[in-house]
Order: structure tokens, then sequence, then C-alpha cells
């Protein structure tokens, strides 16, 4: 391969431009439940997703100049309009960090957008929201605070990370962009710099849709996808991970020496049109924990795997004088929203490792793709695909 053979290549890999990648229904794993059109979290109406992502330099990290693999993810409920939603969130192991959550439990209410960026960068992006807010006139009307909601998973692999490289222009940039329809999945946003069970993880979305007596509701899942060990790995009830195991490994020369199999993180935004209160998008939150052991997630105490519920029914339902009424789901009826939420999870995470690309970051750490040939071979094996 020529020089310039070796550029083109580089560029390909490193540069922020996106087409959308493959994902896991493409290679034909199979997955319970039924997709929304988009098979997204923007499948519930009215959520907008929008990304930064950056990506510049290789080699040896140089602090504050790289190599870059981070960026911003945001997730807007309703929207470019201020409407504040029904939300709450579950912790299954708290090694990791959600602003604004303390007020969400207190008040039942998510008045923010949810905001995700790498483990460094929670201030920056928490600092420049409120000011996102100020430019906007967010909220049209005298209000004198706001707790935006800023998740983190840890980048600093193949990132920089002490080079805080994530500026106010990124999060503008990201809450500017957001948008409804299809959701690019992989390395990019948030995700970028992110690893997941033995391979490149990142960001995926899934959805789906249930019918609960008269009515069709729609459950939408986002992931920033950074945790597990590769041993565990587990695609459609088939053991990937252990198939896989002596295939192409992390290649990491420089790690923190306290790094263990299974460290990371896992953030997942579950998002509903179904009528739920708080007390109830807790029970929902909580379910993630299921879709994520079905991949392989074990909960590790090196992870923040920290998940975050909201419910876009009930539009009236945030007042500040008077009374409103609300919708409620009953607490018997809500089973086949348990079962979306655990299969868009598992779907979204599989969706997070199909899409993302091999990525050399700081010191030649590279983290290598999920190998889609291997894996239908290994499927194939199990006779979970023909």
């Amino acid at each position: 391969m020529n020089k310039i053979q070796i550029l083109a290549v580089l560029i390909l890999f490193q540069t922020p431009a996106y087409a959308q990648r493959s994902r896991a229904r493409d290679l034909g794993i199979p997955f319970t439940g039924i997709p929304g059109k988009f098979n997204a979290i923007t499948d519930v109406k009215g959520v907008e997703v929008g990304y930064s992502t950056i990506i510049s330099g290789q080699g040896k990290n140089v602090l504050g100049k790289g190599p870059v693999r981070t960026g911003v993810t945001a997730i807007l409920p309703r929207g470019h309009h201020n409407n504040p939603v029904f939300a709450n969130w579950y912790s299954l192991n708290g090694n990791g960090e959600m602003t604004g959550t303390t007020w969400i439990t207190e008040s039942g209410f998510l008045e923010t957008p949810i905001m995700i960026t790498n483990s460094n960068s929670v201030g920056i992006v928490r600092e420049t929201v409120l000011k996102w807010f100020i430019k906007t006139n967010w909220f049209k009307e005298d209000y004198w605070f706001a707790y935006p909601v800023v998740a983190e998973t840890y980048d600093g692999i193949l990132n920089d990370i002490y080079g805080f490289h994530v500026k106010e222009e990124h999060v503008y940039e990201a809450l500017n962009t957001a948008k409804s329809g299809t959701v690019q999945e992989g390395n990019i946003g948030g995700g970028t710099g992110m690893m997941c069970l033995g391979f490149k993880g990142g960001t995926g979305t899934s959805s789906r849709v249930v019918k609960i007596g008269d009515s069709t509701y729609t459950v939408g899942v986002l992931v920033q996808s950074n945790f597990g060990a590769k041993q565990n790995l587990t695609i459609a009830g088939v053991p990937v991970g252990k198939e896989l195991k002596d295939t192409m490994n992390y290649e990491i020369k420089s790690p923190p020496a306290s790094r263990k199999p299974g460290d990371g993180s896992i953030i997942v935004v579950v998002a509903t049109d179904a009528p739920l209160l708080p007390h109830q998008l807790k029970r929902l939150a909580a379910r993630v924990a299921l879709g994520v052991g079905i991949v392989g997630g074990h909960g590790e105490n090196g992870s923040g795997d920290i998940f975050i519920a909201f419910s876009t029914a009930n539009p009236t339902a945030f007042k500040r004088n008077g009374l409103t009424k609300v919708e409620q789901l009953p607490n018997d009826l809500m089973d086949p929203l348990f079962g979306a939420t655990i299969q868009s999870v598992e779907e979204s995470v599989i969706n997070a490792m199909v899409a993302a690309e091999t990525m050399e970051g700081v010191n030649g750490n590279k983290a290598y793709g999920l190998p889609h040939d291997l894996v239908i071979d290994v499927l194939k094996k199990y006779n979970r695909i023909k």
C-alpha cells in the first residue's frame, strides 16, 4: 500500500463525515418484538437526537493536542420545544455520573434535554446547556434555576480525555442539529471513542411497538455503550465472545494500571409515549438492566450503568399553578412495556457494535469493529441463522 492509499484509509476512518452503517438486522441477527419505522428512539413521536463528533490526530498522545476521539450526544424529549416530561432513573452500578437526577427523583419531571459525553466533559456540557437555554429563550419565562441532565462514559483508552477537547461549540452543534427520523450509530457523538464487550462500541438505538388493549404504544431506546468483558458477549443467545476469544482482541498499549476486564459504562435513555407516571418510569428504567444482562453486562464494580426513562404522554402535566389532570396506564398492563424495553436495549447495544468500525486512538491503542462475517458464522454454527 503506497502513501496515498494509506492516507485515504486514514481519512476514511477518522473523518467526522458519517454514512449510515450496517445494523444488526442487516446481518440477519434475530431479535424478538416489532420495531417502529426507524427502529430508533425517534419512533417515539417528538423525540429528536443530535450529535457532535470530534476526531483528529494519530500516534503518540500529546496532552491537549490528541489524538482526539470523542463527542457529544443530545436527546430532546419533545424536540426543540420546552415542555417537561414525566421521568425517573435507575442505577445498576453507580461508578459513573448523570447530573440532574436528584431533582428528577424529587419532582418527577425531566425539564431539560439529556446530554451524553465523555467522563471529563460533563462540566462544560452542563454549563453550555445553561447558556443554550439563554440563547434560545428555552424557558420563555422568568426561570431562575435548571438542572441539566448530563451523563458520561469513559473514552480515555482511545481519546486524549485529559486534553478536554469538548468545547461549547460542540454542545451547541449537538443541540441545534437534533432531529427526528433516522438515527446514526456506532462511532458518533458521545459514543465516538467507546469500546464494548471486547470490540468497538459507541452509540446504538432501537424501538418496539406494542399493543395494550385498544391502544398502541412505542418504546424507544438509545445507548452509549462502553461496558463489559469480551468473554461475556452474547448475541441472540449465542456465546459469541467465547467463540471469538482469540480473534481481534483490543490492542491496548497504554491502559490505566487499574483497568480490569468489564470496566467501562453504559448510559441508556428510554422513551415511551405510554402514559406512565414517575414511579412507573422508575420500574421501566430498572428493566434496562435485564437487557444489558442479556448481551453480557454484569454490572461490574468498575462500570457506571445508569439509565433514565421518560414519557411524552400527558403534554399538559407540567404546570406551575392550578390543577391538572393526567392519564395513567395501570400497573397491571405494564408487562408489554417491560418486554419492549428489554428487547430494545438488547438490540441497541448490538446495533452500536455492528455499526462501530475499527478505531485507533492514543498511543496506537486500537479497538476492533465487530467482525460481521465471523459473527454470522458463529450464529450459523448455533443454528440461530441460516
